[in-house]
């Protein structure tokens, strides 16, 4: 069961080694897309769920939209059409005939959604529109692609909101801003820092864009999901026009939004190890497994049908168990089996366990092992799950801020890049050569301008020396 591969040795290798040897996804006929297998989309199901739950808690509805979308609406606006046009897929026939307008398979859905918000959208009463969809989206990737992380195909979510002024606008960004800080460190237990993307860097289209910037173990940082000010910049070209309070016909301010199946990649690994998967417990699909350990025939029955009870209580409780009953394989092999696949608790119920009335507690994330008594397994489980949830947690939150330095010289920032990674912070004049020349030479781009800190620089730029606009945290990223 021991992996071939290394975390720390050979990252990339260990990746695709976990996501094979944990079944979590497989190569499909279609180059550059994935086979989401059970555990990984049983995953993806617990991040809809708890992030469905907090976008309907907040006003937000869910809607569907065409799959298909027609050149003339993403030429509607120009930089979009700009933007994603190198990524589209194209339907060109159908049906055996030739089509008279070509459609693009959805690569994002502002174009096809604002087309509707115009016909539906008419006085301030009609305000705040608060959509969202779960959907799959095709982006034609070119370079590399690694699963989950960069596929043509994945799952996501997206929202698409309308605004009576850009004040309500700003409220939506910081309420989303917040679900999704709470989706990423409560539940998968990955710290992240948030901010402002550079000119160069945000959604094409937009205003400007937030993001929230995860930190990978060979010191690369993960896009983890972003929040969009679109201004007026759809609702112009789309006519999204509504009659005010005093009578006067205005555009609507616009927000976008959304995170996707990457964060499965980026649970996969922050948390995991050389044993293979750790899943946060708030997102596990199985929290708890109980394993029945029997030497004699006569025993069996008897350890059966105490796994069974044991499952049964902690069900009743509210904890995702399951019992792993088969003959074929030795306690050891599952128990190898069970820490590959990431389960983040392990009971185990042995004869002697049986005549004491205990029970056996095996932790993923630290590997201790400890006895209860089975009066307590509700309580004690419970207990331990919170326990790895928050270790989790602080073990890459401490990680991230091993990981974030502040540059001393332009030298020194290109140092750090090229051969450790990490978040590098440092002052920025705004000029896009310097950011340029940054990327240039290190690989790295300006990740996110933390909030409060745009337009309060006190020193100098670190790459030009003229005098700083933005403090900024550049990194190379996936």
């Amino acid at each position: 069961m021991t992996l071939e591969n290394k975390k720390s040795e050979n990252l990339s290798a260990w990746y695709i080694e976990v996501i094979q040897r944990a079944q979590l996804a497989d190569y499909s006929p279609v180059q550059g897309c994935i086979v989401f297998r059970e555990t990984a989309y049983a995953i993806w199901e617990r991040i809809r769920e708890i992030l469905d739950r907090m976008l309907k808690e907040t006003g937000h509805r869910n809607v569907y939209f065409p799959l298909f979308i027609p050149e003339s609406l993403l030429r509607k606006e120009a930089e979009h059409f700009e933007g994603f046009v190198p990524e589209c897929a194209w339907v060109t026939i159908g049906g055996g005939s030739e089509l008279g307008e070509r459609l693009a398979i959805r690569p994002t859905s502002e174009t096809i959604i604002y087309s509707m918000y115009s016909k539906w959208i008419r006085g301030w009463r009609d305000l705040p529109v608060k959509l969202n969809q779960w959907c799959n989206v095709v982006r034609w990737e070119t370079k590399m692609t690694k699963p989950f992380l960069r596929t043509r195909e994945f799952l996501w979510q997206e929202g698409h909101t309308c605004h009576a002024t850009l004040e309500e606008a700003e409220e939506e960004i910081k309420l989303i801003l917040q679900i999704y800080r709470r989706l990423i460190e409560e539940h998968l237990a990955i710290p992240v820092l948030v901010g402002i993307k550079s000119e160069s860097e945000k959604f094409a289209g937009a205003f400007y864009t937030a993001t929230l910037e995860a930190m990978m173990p060979d010191g690369k940082a993960l896009q983890a999901g972003t929040v969009h000010n679109l201004g007026q910049n759809f609702s112009k070209p789309f006519e999204i026009i509504f009659q005010d309070r005093d009578g006067e016909n205005k555009y609507v301010w616009q927000t976008s939004w959304g995170v996707s199946t990457r964060l499965i990649g980026a649970m996969i690994m922050v948390h995991g190890d050389d044993k293979g998967l750790i899943i946060p417990p708030k997102v596990a699909p199985i929290q708890v497994v109980c394993i029945p350990i029997f030497y004699k025939e006569e025993e069996t029955e008897t350890i059966l049908e105490e796994v069974e009870r044991v499952r049964e209580t902690l069900l009743e409780s509210g904890v995702r168990a399951e019992v792993d009953i088969r003959r074929e394989y030795t306690p050891g092999w599952k128990f190898n089996e069970w820490e590959l696949r990431g389960v983040p608790l392990r009971v185990e119920i042995g004869p002697r366990d049986v005549r004491e009335g205990k029970v056996t507690l095996a932790r993923r994330d630290t590997g201790e092992r400890i006895s209860v008594e089975e009066e307590e397994i509700v309580e004690k489980v419970e207990e331990m799950l919170n326990e790895i949830q928050k270790n989790l947690f602080e073990r890459a939150k401490k990680f991230l801020e091993d990981m974030t330095e502040e540059a001393s010289s332009y030298d020194n920032m290109i140092e750090i890049l090229r051969k450790r990674g990490g978040f590098v912070r440092a002052e920025w004049c705004g000029s896009p050569e310097c950011e340029k020349r940054v990327k240039e030479e290190s690989g790295a781009t300006i990740r996110l301008i933390p909030p409060g800190e745009k337009g309060v620089g006190r020193k100098t730029c670190i790459v030009c020396g003229r005098k700083s606009k933005y403090i900024v945290y550049f990194a190379r990223a996936y």
